[in-house]
């Protein structure tokens, strides 16, 4: 039952690689589908990123969060949605989960999809160089490299989603030709137990799916469909997947974008690493004709990918309202 849910399950998806036999493919895409239409979150083992590249970028993170506050000023956040975002700057106004009224008690470097200078969208929304502190150039390389092995597995698994549909397995690779990426290191300072106070507040996220590395802290919390928060701990070596808003308006309600929020109460710092694997900007999300010509009825009005996440992102940014 959708919603109907006490914990998260595991999903090994080493069968999405090419090469697994047909049998196991169909299991794992069946276990997907129950995954994502019941909880609409997944822990993903057998994703075939190694452990030493997601520590290391955890490693590098922590001491970019060390520095001192000038030197992360220096790089604030820029236009094109990079850089680095101080405690208290982001309020998640757009939530439908709930009111949300007090800021994120974290901190972030954003990081996005490279934009070499000659592409013809350069300098149009969201699509602008990346900000890194001169001094780590190894974060720089850290950050990319984990963002291509990830983009990677976000393509692996758009093929796995869409045979969940009953879709071609390559149908949304065309919306993906220039995916909007984003990959947010973040930091939970410990925080006090006040009521409407969250290291992120309850909310769903916007995009397709969220591929999540959590440290040993946790923290993390699900709702299911009777109003309580499911804790979803750290488990070695593997990530959470969530379904986005996005994937959700895509496959017509059948996957679930599901709430969660963070709340450190842990007395230690918390650090965590999501990684957004989102369309292309000018990807156009509507009901698959496929779904309509089975007798179904699209649940939401297609809409240009871009102009949807811009909306966001201007309203829950501080820097975005003032430059507006």
């Amino acid at each position: 039952m959708r919603g109907a849910f006490t914990n998260i399950p595991v999903v090994d998806v080493s069968a999405l690689a090419p090469g697994a036999a047909p049998e196991a493919r169909a299991e794992t895409v069946d276990t997907l589908r129950d995954a994502l239409e019941r909880v609409g979150f997944a822990y993903l083992a057998g994703h075939g990123i190694p452990r030493a590249a997601v520590e290391n970028l955890r490693e590098l993170s922590r001491r970019f969060h060390a520095l001192p506050d000038a030197e992360k000023m220096a790089l604030k956040m820029n236009d094109f949605h990079r850089g680095y975002m101080p405690f208290s700057t982001s309020t998640i106004v757009t939530s439908t989960v709930d009111k949300v009224t007090r800021p994120n008690q974290s901190e972030s470097l954003m990081v996005m999809h490279e934009v070499p200078e000659d592409a013809p969208y350069a300098g149009e929304p969201l699509h602008g160089p990346n900000q890194f502190p001169e001094d780590m150039p190894e974060l720089r390389d850290a950050a990319l490299d984990y963002m291509e092995r990830l983009s990677a597995l976000g393509e692996m698994l758009s093929g796995g989603l869409a045979e969940a549909l009953g879709l071609p397995k390559d149908w949304f690779l065309p919306y993906f030709d220039t995916p909007t990426l984003f990959l947010r290191l973040l930091h939970y300072p410990e925080q006090k137990d006040e009521e409407n106070l969250f290291g992120s507040a309850p909310h769903t996220d916007y995009g397709f799916v969220t591929i999540l590395a959590q440290d040993e802290v946790g923290g993390l919390e699900v709702r299911n469909k009777d109003g309580e928060w499911i804790p979803a701990p750290p488990i070695p070596d593997t990530f959470v997947m969530n379904v986005g808003d996005i994937l959700a308006r895509w496959s017509n309600g059948r996957f679930v974008s599901t709430p969660h929020r963070v709340r450190n109460l842990s007395k230690r710092d918390r650090y965590s690493q999501p990684f957004f694997y989102d369309p292309s900007m000018e990807a156009t999300v509507a009901c698959p004709e496929e779904f309509i010509a089975r007798g179904e009825t699209a649940y939401s009005k297609p809409v240009r990918y871009g102009d949807y996440l811009l909306e966001r992102l201007n309203k829950n940014y501080d820097y975005r309202k003032k430059a507006s």
